[in-house]
């Protein structure tokens, strides 16, 4: 009996595994196509999130059998509903990387009124977070999952950085005003991405010290 249950609990961290992987993956195509401009690549990233949103139907099935049929308890229930939990942000930071391609698409035509070096710096901060975050799930990682939550702090400095930048550049043309909204929506979205990932690790230190962070 605990020899099946443990095969099930190690599918489930596989499918957190591939989970991760789409997300980090779906993270990376709508850099892509907003640093480059690319319409091809925000379109690809845009359809992309129906493999995600499948997943995480995948995982809550998985999980929700896990539950019914083995009836977990203590640490393994922790980890199950954990997962639970944790695909919802998970697929919002789906969501949100098909956010950025559709704005990416709409300034795919024009130049950029300035260099993106923050909202890059914020993507990649984010985009590591994503990966820490779970990755600190699968390895039962207390310490990686804490840095996570530590690093949203650097994610809202960059945030910041962007809107006074923006602000900036609409005191000194007008002209600026759209575009420069379109960008700061977008840093937004990285800021979410982020304020998921946060999310995500606070699950995983529930998952090991039976303690959520939020609840405290």
């Amino acid at each position: 009996m605990r020899k099946g249950f443990d095969a099930q609990l190690e599918q489930l961290k596989n499918e957190m595994i591939v989970m991760g992987s789409l997300i980090e993956t779906s993270i990376a195509m709508a850099i892509k196509a907003l640093i480059e401009q690319n319409k091809e690549q925000a379109q690809k990233t845009i359809a992309f999130d129906e493999q995600i949103n499948q997943k995480e139907k995948d995982i809550e099935a998985l999980c929700l059998k896990l539950i019914l049929q083995q009836q977990p308890v203590a640490k393994d229930l922790r980890t199950v509903s954990a997962a639970l939990k944790m695909i919802t942000d998970m697929e919002r930071i789906g969501d949100q990387a098909a956010d950025i391609s559709e704005i990416a698409l709409l300034l795919a035509d024009s130049p950029y009124i300035k260099k993106l070096e923050h909202i890059s710096l914020m993507a990649e901060e984010t985009a590591k977070m994503v990966t820490n975050a779970v990755d600190a799930y699968v390895q039962r990682n207390l310490v990686k999952a804490r840095n996570v939550i530590d690093a949203d702090d650097i994610v809202d400095s960059y945030f910041d950085a962007v809107k006074d930048d923006l602000i900036g550049m609409i005191s000194k043309d007008v002209r600026n005003g759209s575009q420069a909204m379109d960008l700061l929506m977008i840093a937004k979205y990285f800021e979410r991405i982020g304020d998921h990932a946060v999310n995500i690790a606070e699950w995983v230190e529930f998952s090991i010290t039976g303690v959520h962070r939020q609840s405290l």
